[in-house]
């Protein structure tokens, strides 16, 4: 089978689907190696990047889709989609970043981190389909925990929440306070802001960031 011919195949698959298709589906529909595949989307990916295209092929975990390039946006909305343009306050985006590093949070333990009630971040996240329900934790009252979708991962331009920039890490002392001094010295080493570490767990011996 010639690139250019499973190129094609390929397009039309990921175009008449309008949505995430899988490399299993496409292997399935092609009979073509996930090798081969994984070499005809990265050729596939230089040719939307290089020509002068509406559309670009992304990656969300292990499927891919075309969608209209981010500088298209201002074009294709107003033509589309007629509902207010998600707007995310500085406050439900420190929320997003905290579920986004943590799968598998409860909102307590959001509010634990910020420092102010979660709620109405969460429900406007749900509300937007970037973060899902991620089942029942172990713990007492059973609370409900949370993670981010394949929405969020579009919305930002990550394949996968491998892709996220990996955090500092900080010691804490007797009293599960940052060690300032340990701050000064590292923020003195790097640019951008300090990020704060997550709180244990109660009931847990680790409460790990997931990186």
């Amino acid at each position: 089978m010639q690139i250019n011919e499973t190129k094609a195949k390929i397009e039309a698959i990921l175009f008449a689907a309008g949505r995430e298709v899988t490399k299993n589906e496409i292997m399935l529909a092609l009979e073509i190696s996930s090798d081969e595949i994984d070499e005809i989307i990265s050729s596939m990916q230089n040719d939307y990047r290089n020509e002068e295209r509406g559309i670009e092929l992304i990656k969300v975990d292990d499927s891919y889709q075309l969608c209209t390039k981010k500088d298209m946006y201002e074009y294709v909305y107003p033509v589309l989609d007629k509902r207010n343009k998600p707007n995310l306050s500085t406050a439900a985006l420190e929320t997003l970043s905290i579920i986004a590093y943590n799968p598998k949070i409860t909102r307590a333990e959001i509010e634990a981190i910020r420092g102010v009630s979660a709620d109405a971040c969460v429900y406007k996240l749900l509300e937007y389909g970037l973060i899902t329900e991620a089942g029942k934790v172990d713990l007492p009252g059973k609370p409900m925990s949370y993670k981010t979708t394949d929405q969020f991962l579009k919305m930002f331009g990550y394949s996968s929440l491998n892709d996220l920039p990996e955090l500092p890490r900080y010691k804490l002392d007797e009293n599960k306070q940052i060690v300032i001094d340990d701050i000064i010295e590292e923020n003195e080493n790097r640019e951008g802001p300090a990020e704060a570490p997550m709180p244990e767990r109660e009931g847990v011996e680790d409460f790990k960031e997931n990186d």
